[in-house]
């Protein structure tokens, strides 16, 4: 492969790893659209004098179930911390998920970043109301309700945000192994 074609080939690697970036804010798996085209590159350039390690892309493997269970973990602590049944926890991934599509949706008249952040907002939104729904439809007050909600809140935007540090760890990998 030549040199040429070589950077070319980092370069849409490195555009496509940005926007796998970008996914994990809309609670896409970002992550794994980082590890699915590091893995094609690292076929792509196996005979190549430089290349990105299958070391490294284990290492990225490792980072992303990281990331996906940083994601899960905080998101379901944050409505169990506050008391949460196992039916509003369950609702709050529900809501988590359907809030950052239609976060995405609404936030695409701002340009570059509106669908991200409304998508992370909105899934934070739709995390608290689907476990506020749970624990209401459990029969608990309104007080408990809205605790549940708020936990579920908070521990979804903390998920999100974890997982994106990881993604960027993971960016900030590749892109140093694919250029030395």
């Amino acid at each position: 492969m030549s040199v040429w074609l070589y950077y070319s080939a980092v370069l849409l690697l490195l555009v496509s790893n940005v926007l796998g970036f970008a996914m994990n804010l809309a609670a896409l798996p970002g992550n794994w659209w980082i590890v699915a085209g590091t893995a094609l590159f690292c076929w792509f350039s196996r005979n190549n004098e430089h290349y990105v390690s299958w070391y490294v892309f284990g290492v990225l493997v490792g980072l992303a179930i990281i990331g996906e269970l940083l994601e899960f973990a905080a998101g379901t602590a944050g409505a169990a911390k506050s008391g949460a049944s196992r039916r509003a926890m369950a609702l709050s991934v529900v809501g988590g998920i359907v809030g950052s599509i239609v976060g995405a949706v609404f936030g695409v008249p701002i340009p570059v970043i509106g669908s991200a952040i409304a998508a992370m907002l909105g899934g934070a939104v739709g995390a608290a109301a689907g476990a506020a729904i749970g624990e209401d439809w459990k029969g608990s007050d309104l007080q408990s309700s809205i605790q549940v909600g708020s936990g579920a809140f908070w521990g979804r935007i903390l998920g999100t945000a974890g997982k994106v540090a990881v993604g960027g760890v993971m960016l900030v990998i590749v892109t140093i192994d694919s250029l030395w």
